[in-house]
């Protein structure tokens, strides 16, 4: 957005008010992971009995995804942070445009409903403006297990031939570790006749934590989180009771923004070899960490620069990386920064030098000078993430700083004000 549209807007738009310089302290609560919860819920598809969800975190994307499975016949209840899904009449195959548009997560429907009906109807997905993120790697691995797949006019007809409507079982290699493919054929291989398995594929955690539900339903799934998946088909799937395992990048943003205010902070629930790429940096750039269970305190004082690149799990993760840059603003010294994920995903660059930041971009790498202040600025975050890192460095900048963006925050982050505001921050969202 051009910098005049995002002041012309002034303060009519929902935004954060922001007041800078602060200390952090005391302790931040992690929800369930958003990226994990959104693919267990179109798991939930693969069954007619009833799931239960724990711990599954308030956020826009999650309701995004809610309205989607409501659409397609599913039943739903919300109490807290428990989500109660029954998928026993499902009778719609096809995702309205409306609601796909702003929400990439919804494709991972297409797997579950090929495998339980035999047909599905949706439309290429949206969401942040990041890169292409193309499905070609989805839609190849459905075609290997037997699906009729047609891509017209930016809808995906997919359709499963035979009496029984089943898929079968085959061996798969992905081109790229893609971490939504991965996910969409995992899920439709669970009910496929015979034995498949996924060569080259994604070894995030979200995958493991979508491997553990499968199996707690009665699929038979063993290698998630290494290079090879197997999958060894079964009749049917039954409904279990799981807890989402707790949200890595959230932890990791809270963890950053402890730094960037040179603050100390405990952090939990984490899982911490989720994080170990994340932590090495922490230290490397002088954060001390103690980490006991499932609980990390951070203390920053003196911050000083280190090169990044971002990787696929178990490398430094691209969701990170827009906060690690404000971070590295305020370092010692010289940090370099590339972005190999997405190759859109350098948004952040133009907002921050507003607050003061020294960046020289070239292409997808940023290259940062690091200066003792931010200083406060009427800012923008283009995407989930960019917009988080707004809100990290207007923490530490000198002034009072105006966000804007927060359709894109509050996709990924509950309430992130009011866990900054009882950690010491000043936040008044209007």
């Amino acid at each position: 957005m051009p910098i005049a549209a995002t002041i012309s807007k002034g303060i009519f738009n929902p935004h954060l008010e922001v007041h800078g310089n602060c200390t952090l302290s005391g302790e931040i609560k992690i929800n369930g992971a958003k990226n994990s919860a959104l693919v267990l819920m179109a798991a939930s598809l693969l069954t007619e009995d009833p799931l239960l969800l724990k711990n599954v975190p308030h956020l826009t994307d999650i309701e995004g995804m809610g309205e989607i499975l409501l659409t397609l016949g599913v039943k739903l209840k919300h109490n807290g942070n428990n989500l109660h899904i029954q998928s026993e009449e499902l009778h719609h195959v096809e995702l309205p445009y409306e609601l796909v548009h702003g929400l990439r997560a919804s494709f991972f429907c297409i797997g579950p409903l090929l495998a339980r009906l035999g047909q599905a109807k949706i439309p290429l997905p949206g969401g942040c403006e990041i890169g292409a993120r193309p499905v070609v790697e989805h839609i190849k691995g459905l075609k290997a297990l037997g699906a009729y797949i047609n891509v017209e006019h930016g809808v995906v007809t997919a359709s499963v031939p035979g009496s029984q409507r089943r898929l079968k079982g085959a061996d798969i290699v992905l081109d790229c570790p893609s971490v939504g493919a991965t996910e969409t054929i995992l899920m439709a291989a669970v009910l496929a006749e015979g034995k498949s398995s996924i060569e080259n594929a994604a070894q995030e955690p979200e995958i493991q934590d979508l491997a553990k539900l499968l199996n707690s339903m009665g699929a038979k799934v063993s290698g998630a989180g290494g290079r090879k998946i197997t999958i060894q088909g079964v009749n049917q799937l039954h409904g279990c009771d799981y807890t989402v395992m707790p949200d890595r990048i959230e932890a990791g943003t809270f963890l950053i923004a402890a730094a960037i205010t040179r603050s100390s902070l405990r952090i939990s629930p984490i899982i911490p070899e989720h994080l170990n790429a994340v932590l090495q940096k922490l230290r490397d750039c002088g954060c001390k960490l103690q980490i006991i269970e499932d609980e990390i305190q951070i203390k920053a004082d003196e911050i000083k620069g280190v090169d990044i690149t971002t990787q696929p799990f178990p490398g430094f993760p691209t969701d990170l990386q827009a906060p690690f840059m404000a971070l590295m603003t305020t370092a010692i010294g010289t940090s370099v920064i590339t972005e190999k994920i997405y190759e859109n995903r350098m948004q952040h660059v133009a907002e921050l030098q507003r607050m003061g930041a020294s960046i020289r971009l070239q292409g997808s790498t940023a290259v940062i000078e690091g200066i003792p202040q931010l200083s406060a600025a009427p800012v923008y975050g283009g995407d989930l993430r960019s917009t988080a890192a707004m809100v990290i460095a207007s923490l530490s900048a000198k002034g009072i700083s105006k966000i804007e963006g927060l359709n894109h925050l509050d996709r990924g982050y509950a309430e992130i004000e009011n866990k900054l505001n009882r950690a010491g921050a000043h936040i008044i969202r209007h």
